[in-house]
């Protein structure tokens, strides 16, 4: 049994049908968190916009690329590092803080890399150091979310993991629930995970009635004023207030 919460495989499949912006507006009912926390911000992208959107629960390491590694291994001959990752409920997110003064000075993760990350079920990698060898990485069909692209891994290694970890200006434990795609990272917590695809569903169906009546004839200022103010009452925002 798992030592980290979880949700149903259901309700991850219901999270992967919506975008992450979505997510974090449904997130944001809950009031479960402040509206400037819960995501990583746009230091790191998207890699692979094409992709659809991505759930899985956070494998967290350290990691440095500008200095040889204290034990002289190389960063594929770890297999502590993925004994530990095979620890971590599927699907997984990796998520590597690259700590160097500088991130970015080597690509901890490349094809091998990937497809070693997809055969134990891995759905997105983030990292606010770099990736290589892109074209290889997308015939893996694993996600990745980056701070920069790099030509070569340098010393890229393992310095620890299984600890709560900072990238993006999101703190992330181990097993945290990530949800990813173009836009980029939102952190769902567990305990709402499973009322999130409803509560996101319903949004939706709301912002296609502003976006029918934006492109309709009878668009005017007054009657957006009231179509705003009825929506949000249906959809429980306190003070009438309509995040879209």
């Amino acid at each position: 049994m798992s030592k980290f919460a979880t949700v149903s495989s259901e309700t991850l499949e219901e999270l992967k049908q919506f975008d992450s912006c979505t997510i974090s507006n449904a997130v944001e009912q809950f009031h479960v968190r402040t509206r400037n926390e819960g995501f990583v911000n746009g230091s790191v992208r998207c890699l692979f916009p094409q992709i659809s959107p991505r759930a899985g629960y956070a494998v967290t390491a350290r990691v440095r690329t500008s200095s040889t590694p204290m034990s002289g291994r190389c960063y594929y001959d770890r297999m502590d590092w993925w004994s530990y990752l095979a620890t971590i409920p599927a699907p997984r997110f990796v998520v590597l803080q690259d700590v160097d003064r500088v991130p970015g000075v080597g690509a901890m993760v490349g094809e091998i890399h990937a497809a070693i990350c997809v055969a134990f079920q891995c759905a997105a990698l983030l990292t606010n150091g770099a990736v290589r060898d892109l074209p290889g990485v997308l015939k893996t069909g694993l996600q990745m979310f980056a701070g920069s692209v790099a030509v070569s891994h340098s010393y890229a290694h393992i310095v620890d993991f299984g600890e709560t970890i900072e990238v993006g200006g999101l703190q992330i434990k181990p097993g945290t629930l990530l949800h990813g795609d173009q836009h980029g990272i939102v952190c769902i917590p567990a305990e709402i995970a499973g009322q999130v695809p409803k509560v996101a569903s319903e949004m939706l169906a709301s912002e296609k009635e502003l976006l029918d009546f934006c492109k309709s004839d009878q668009f005017c200022h007054a009657t957006l004023s009231e179509k705003i103010h009825r929506i949000s009452k249906q959809i429980g925002i306190p003070g009438g207030e309509l995040k879209i």
